[in-house]
């Protein structure tokens, strides 16, 4: 074999492998070319579509393409979620959830999808507090008053949340069992519809998210009596925490999150994800969220990753623990 035969092949494989490389760079910068829709696993008005609709200008710009919202509630967020499972891989489809994508494998033993497998985690968004509302005429003006109530009438005070699997779900369930009161819980299929029979006297109480119910509470249509974290929320200081209501080590987190369907391209991924950091890292995102009692938050794919993987475990045993399931 000549050596102007080996260099002759050197050089072709050096320019075919560059062409490649190349192809690639430019097929990564090439996404987005197209809309991409946002799949919110609930109803509009709701604390995950509220935050969905925050970011969604922005990172329209970011991106220089269209993001549409589309709404699909049920089964706590499971058929949305399954919806996005199924889409092509093309990172033209996104998952905007809350924490209930790590609590409803707890719950639902049959779920059509898995949580872990299924997605590429992109990153977190925000986080806030759940909080404890109820309909302004109902007796109990704080979360001792309700818990005696309950005491007193079992199974006839009821809470309302966004869904089986929802934080709420758990919060309001977690509630019942350290206090040991029965209570019934009456799942919607979104923020949205929960408040609205919560304000008009169907259901006298309510957990769900900080920005579902936040122009209520402003506007004295809903009492709140108790945020779900260990420290108050930004919006609402002067609303008390679980912890301080009696319960303690009480905790729930409520978290927003962008996942795809497994298989999409890498590059879409982290074009995602630089975008969506970006975006959370601006003022005016940062001060939307506050507004909603949130916090802008922005995570790496695997630390995303990460959190799933753990709080599939802690909700787990959680839920036997407490024996929640879906109703």
């Amino acid at each position: 074999m000549s050596k102007s035969f080996i260099t002759k092949l050197l050089i072709t494989l050096f320019i075919s492998s560059f062409g490649l490389i190349f192809s690639a760079g430019a097929w990564a910068q090439a996404w987005p070319t197209k809309s991409i829709k946002f799949v919110v696993p609930y109803p509009p008005g709701g604390g995950t579509d509220v935050i969905a609709r925050i970011v969604q200008e922005p990172l329209s710009q970011a991106l220089g393409q269209q993001i549409i919202i589309d709404n699909r509630g049920g089964a706590g967020g499971s058929i949305g979620t399954d919806a996005v499972a199924k889409s092509p891989a093309d990172g033209y489809t996104v998952l905007f959830t809350l924490s209930s994508h790590t609590i409803n494998p707890a719950i639902y033993p049959k779920l059509a999808f898995n949580t872990e497998k299924d997605f590429l985690p992109v990153s977190l968004v925000a986080s806030l507090p759940q909080i404890l509302v109820a309909n302004p005429d109902f007796p109990a003006k704080t979360v001792k008053e309700a818990i005696e109530l309950a005491r007193l009438k079992p199974d006839t005070i009821a809470f309302a949340s966004v869904g089986n699997g929802s934080p709420g779900h758990l919060a309001g369930a977690m509630m019942a069992t350290a206090a040991n009161v029965k209570m019934t819980h009456i799942p919607y299929r979104g923020g949205g519809p929960a408040v609205t029979d919560v304000m008009a006297g169907q259901v006298p109480l309510l957990w769900v998210s900080i920005p579902a119910a936040t122009q209520y509470i402003k506007a004295g249509k809903l009492r709140a009596l108790a945020v779900s974290t260990t420290k108050r929320s930004v919006i609402f200081p002067d609303v008390p925490t679980m912890a301080e209501s009696g319960f303690k080590d009480f905790e729930v987190d409520s978290w927003y999150a962008m996942f795809v369907p497994v298989g999409t391209p890498q590059g879409s991924v982290d074009a995602l994800y630089n975008a969506v950091v970006k975006v959370l890292a601006q003022s005016s995102t940062k001060e939307k969220l506050i507004a909603q009692g949130a916090e802008a938050v922005g995570s790496t794919p695997a630390q995303l990753g990460a959190i799933v993987k753990a709080e599939l475990a802690k909700w787990s045993k959680v839920t036997k623990e407490s024996s929640i399931k879906a109703e």
